[in-house]
């Protein structure tokens, strides 16, 4: 089976940075388009970073030009870096990966959350 785990989240003041790291283990055939979401109380869940197998990416409005996302194919990881942190960029951070087990069969699979708060 395929596993998803994260790591990096913790309590940073405002304007620091953060890291988070997902590695994807297990047995399939590729990882296509990797990313992170994020969910605060009370919000909708927002798309904060995506990531194609070429390295194409996208970002939310509110975190572009703060965040960025990346990955190492060799290791089967996407990172988030995360500077000039916000305290309404407190939220729980899940990350995803769209994998192909089988030819012409994907799935997306996500990791358990890491949880990131931004407070004095």
């Amino acid at each position: 089976q395929v596993q998803v785990v994260e790591s990096g989240g913790g309590l940073v003041q405002p304007r620091g940075s953060l890291r988070l790291s997902c590695a994807v283990s297990g047995r399939f055939l590729s990882i296509n388009a990797m990313g992170w979401y994020r969910q605060a109380p009370g919000k909708q869940r927002e798309l904060v970073a995506s990531i194609t197998s070429g390295g194409r990416t996208n970002y939310a409005d509110s975190v572009s030009g703060r965040f960025t996302v990346s990955r190492d194919n060799a290791r089967n990881t996407v990172y988030l870096q995360m500077n000039s942190l916000k305290p309404e960029d407190t939220a729980v951070y899940l990350c995803y990966a769209d994998i192909e087990e089988l030819p012409n069969y994907e799935y997306d699979y996500w990791g358990q959350g890491t949880q990131v708060t931004v407070s004095s």
